[in-house]
C-alpha cells in the first residue's frame, strides 16, 4: 500500500468511499492497528483537521478518518441526512462492532448522540471543543453574522467568520496555513449542504449526560470561544466518568495548534 505522495505508506494508509446512507459517499481514511479509534472533524472543515495527530496516533490504534457529508471529499447530500446514521454507516462499513470515538465541535456533538443511541458500540469518548445537542447558545453579533452568511449564501463572508471567531490564534501559529485552505477549500460546501443537514429537535445529549456510562476525555483550548469553556465544564460535571483538561495556546482547531499534547492525551485516555 503507498501513500498519496507515491512513497511507502509505513502506516499502511488505505483510501476508502464509504457508501453514505440515503445515497452519496463518505470518505474515510484508515491507518494503523491495534484497538479502533474513529476521528470526527467539526463543521466548515474535513479529515485535514487531523493530520498532525493521525501518525503518532496510528502506531498504537487502528485509527480511521471520514470527511462529514458534504465536506472535504466526501459527496454532496441530495436528501436529508443525520450525522449519526453516517458515524453508524463508517462503523458497519469497516465491520467494528465497538470503537474509540473522538469528535471536534460539530464531530463531538455527533459521538454523544451516538453513544446515547448505541451504547454498546462505544468503547470510550473524547470531546474537543465539543459542542452537544440541547444546548441553549447565547444571542451574539457572531451567531448573527453567521445566520446572515448563510441565508445569503456567502461563502467568503462565511468563511472569514469561521477564521476570525474560531482560528482566533492566526495564521502564524501552529497549522494556520492548513487552517485556512482547510476553511476555504470547504466554506462553498457547507452552505450547499447544510440545508440537507437533518434537525432533531427532540435530540437532547444535554439534559441526557448521566446516562454515558463509558469513560470520557474532555479537551478544549484556552484560546476558544467561551462557550465552549463552558461546555466543557457542563460535560465534565455531568457525565459520571469524565475528566477535563484546558490546552494553553490551543484555539477551536486544537488537533493543529497542539497536536503533540492532544496525542499524549488520547494515548492515556485510550490505552
Amino acid at each position: 500500500m503507498r501513500s498519496n505522495t507515491g512513497g511507502p505508506d509505513p502506516l499502511g494508509t488505505l483510501d476508502v468511499d464509504v457508501p453514505a446512507p440515503g445515497g452519496g459517499r463518505l470518505r474515510a481514511e484508515r491507518s494503523g492497528s491495534g484497538s479502533p479509534v474513529v476521528l470526527l472533524h467539526g463543521a466548515g472543515m474535513d479529515a485535514r483537521l487531523w493530520d498532525a495527530v493521525v501518525p503518532a496516533l496510528a502506531r498504537h490504534h487502528d485509527v480511521i478518518r471520514y470527511d462529514a457529508r458534504g465536506l472535504g471529499r466526501s459527496s454532496l447530500p441530495e436528501h436529508p441526512f443525520d450525522d449519526v446514521e453516517d458515524l453508524c454507516a463508517v462503523l458497519d462499513h469497516f465491520g467494528l462492532d465497538r470503537a474509540a470515538l473522538v469528535g471536534l465541535s460539530m464531530g463531538g456533538e455527533t459521538v454523544l448522540d451516538f453513544a446515547l443511541a448505541h451504547p454498546g458500540r462505544v468503547r470510550a469518548l473524547a470531546l474537543v471543543g465539543a459542542s452537544v445537542s440541547g444546548h441553549d447558545w447565547p444571542e451574539d453579533p457572531q451567531s448573527s453574522a453567521y445566520a446572515t452568511a448563510r441565508r445569503q449564501r456567502d461563502a467568503a463572508a462565511l468563511a472569514a467568520l469561521e477564521l476570525s471567531v474560531w482560528a482566533s490564534l492566526g495564521r502564524s501559529a501552529a497549522g494556520g496555513a492548513l487552517i485556512e485552505t482547510m476553511v476555504a477549500d470547504n466554506a462553498e460546501r457547507r452552505i450547499a449542504g447544510e440545508p440537507f443537514f437533518a434537525h432533531f429537535p427532540d435530540r437532547d445529549a444535554e439534559s441526557r449526560l448521566r446516562e454515558i456510562a463509558v469513560p470520557v476525555l474532555v479537551v478544549h483550548g484556552e484560546q476558544d470561544h467561551p462557550e465552549i469553556a463552558a461546555i466543557a465544564e457542563r460535560l465534565v460535571a455531568d457525565i459520571p466518568d469524565a475528566h477535563g483538561v484546558a490546552v494553553p495556546e490551543a484555539d477551536h482547531y486544537l488537533p493543529l495548534r497542539s497536536p503533540e499534547r492532544l496525542v499524549e492525551l488520547l494515548l492515556g485516555h485510550l490505552a
